[in-house]
């Protein structure tokens, strides 16, 4: 039982494999190559909305202020 239970830990000896070839490597890293013909179409990004009208840099700095408040002061 014991000999069995440390054969599972044991190391073993690597078996060294055989060289293979340039064109087996990469058909093994990459695939087949395909006969299939590829072409790349550039989308173009979607547009940004962009608000209309509604908030004016007046708003913006009295909502960036009121933020401000509600975090309350820092204490040093």
């Amino acid at each position: 039982m014991l000999g069995w239970f440390r054969s599972l830990f044991r190391r073993r000896r690597r078996t060294e494999a055989s060289p293979i070839r340039e064109a087996d490597a990469y058909a093994r890293s990459y695939g087949e190559r395909s006969g299939e013909i590829v072409s790349v179409v550039r989308q173009e990004p979607k547009p940004i909305p962009r608000r209309t009208g509604d908030m004016t840099g007046e708003l913006l700095r009295r909502a960036f202020e009121v933020k401000l408040d509600s975090r309350g002061k820092a204490t040093t």
